[in-house]
């Protein structure tokens, strides 16, 4: 019998079958969570990916012996300090200076179970994450956990708002419903208010240039 060769690809495969999200609301909010985690850390040597396969050990297979079972998640998003903002087809960490996702995020859907997460929370706490989060935006049900050098700190919507010890985010509920801002209190956006965003700045700079012009200066010059 020929035997399937054993590739890497075999072992980390980029991806695990399943939707990045199962909704239309949960796809807003792991995209508007990249999309701004992204801008927050833009000045920075940062990763930020949503839906990405991290591999947090390196799994040796023997050919003609059967492949083991190599221990992945997928978060909704994460960040990684200290690692550049590059492709990736998925994280594999050996290959990243041994550096694990210090901050990870999960929107929950009406298919996650309870015991999926709980499973979550021990791949992430075994595996090196500092901070995690995990929002329903169905039951509008928040919680984290944080570590301090060898204890785990939960938090819940009693502790709101609350600051992320490494990113400087908040979270707060208003109307029922999450919301996180930047350290300097500015919400996070959502897609189309980045469009909004952009297209208040063109038309402020095409004002500027017809002002300019009006003056006799081609601002096309400057």
């Amino acid at each position: 019998m020929v035997q399937t060769p054993i590739t890497p690809q075999t072992l980390y495969p980029d991806s695990d079958g399943k939707p990045m999200a199962d909704n239309t609301e949960q796809y807003k909010w792991i995209v508007m969570l990249v999309e701004n985690l992204k801008r927050l850390l833009q000045d920075q040597t940062a990763f930020v990916a949503g839906d990405l396969l991290w591999y947090p050990i390196k799994v040796e297979s023997v050919p003609g012996e059967e492949t083991q079972k190599v221990p992945c998640q997928a978060p909704d998003a994460m960040v990684v300090l200290g690692r550049p903002d590059n492709y990736r087809g998925s994280y594999q960490q050996w290959k990243e200076d041994n550096i694990a996702p210090q901050v990870v995020f999960e929107i929950l859907s009406p298919s996650n179970s309870h015991l999926e997460m709980a499973e979550k929370q021990r791949f992430y706490q075994k595996y090196g994450v500092l901070e995690m989060y995990f929002y329903d935006p169905k039951t509008k049900n928040f919680w984290g956990f944080t570590r301090s050098e060898d204890n785990w700190n939960f938090v819940t919507e009693l502790n709101l708002p609350w600051i992320s010890p490494l990113l400087k985010i908040c979270f707060e509920m208003f109307e029922d419903s999450l919301e996180v801002s930047y350290p300097n209190g500015e919400p996070f956006k959502t897609l189309s208010g980045f469009a909004q965003e952009r297209d208040q700045a063109q038309e402020e700079r095409d004002r500027l240039a017809a002002k300019l012009r009006e003056l006799g200066v081609d601002p096309d010059q400057l």
